[in-house]
This record gives structure tokens, C-alpha cells and sequence, in this order.
């Protein structure tokens, strides 16, 4: 299927951007770059807060907010590209995680 081998080469693509080496578990992507966000508490453990307001970013109020997803497997949880962040994000969700892309020009530090 044609379709299905653009999307894993695609997926591919997005991976090597980032510098992401699947293994163990397969964590789905989630477009998250309509997002202002920040990563509160360090990239080691903290958490990350996104928001469709600007002003909310930092805020609990107004905002969205998961831990960054760490396990042992991964050598990282921030993945920086030039103009874009992949976070391995755990929202508590019914055992969900996902590896949310957001847009380094909507980062607020």
C-alpha cells in the first residue's frame, strides 16, 4: 500500500529531524505547534504547559499541562530541533503518552 509507505517514511523523516531512536515502546506523534508552551521544572522531569493564549503559558490556569514522559529506555525527553521541540509528554490519560511537536517560535521562556 503506497499510502502506508508514505506515512512511515514520512514518520522516518520527522524522527531524524529530531534525532529520535524508537525503542521498546511506540509513542504516537502529536501535533502540538498551534500551541505557546514552556517546560517548567527542567527537561529532566519537569513538566510541560501549553496554552492557545500566549499570556497563559506559564500559568495553571488557562493552561494544559503534562509530565515530561521518562523512562529509561529513551536517552532523552526534549528533543530541540532548530525550529522545533518533540517532548515525550505523559498527559495521565488513560495510560497514554504521546511525543507532542511544538513550534520554537511559540516557546516561552
Amino acid at each position: 500500500m503506497e499510502l502506508l509507505k508514505k506515512y512511515f517514511e514520512l514518520q522516518k523523516q520527522i524522527y531524524e529531524y529530531f534525532g529520535y531512536k524508537e525503542d521498546w515502546v511506540v509513542i504516537p506523534l502529536d501535533d502540538a505547534t498551534g500551541y505557546y508552551w514552556a517546560i517548567v521544572g527542567g527537561e529532566q522531569g519537569g513538566v510541560v504547559r501549553y496554552s492557545e493564549q500566549k499570556e497563559s503559558s506559564l500559568k495553571v490556569d488557562g493552561t494544559y499541562e503534562d509530565d515530561i514522559y521518562t523512562q529509561r529506555f529513551l536517552p532523552k525527553w526534549v528533543y530541540r530541533g532548530k525550529d522545533f521541540t518533540m517532548v515525550c509528554c505523559d498527559p495521565h490519560v488513560d495510560g497514554n503518552h504521546f511525543l507532542r511537536v511544538f513550534d520554537n517560535l511559540k516557546e516561552v521562556k
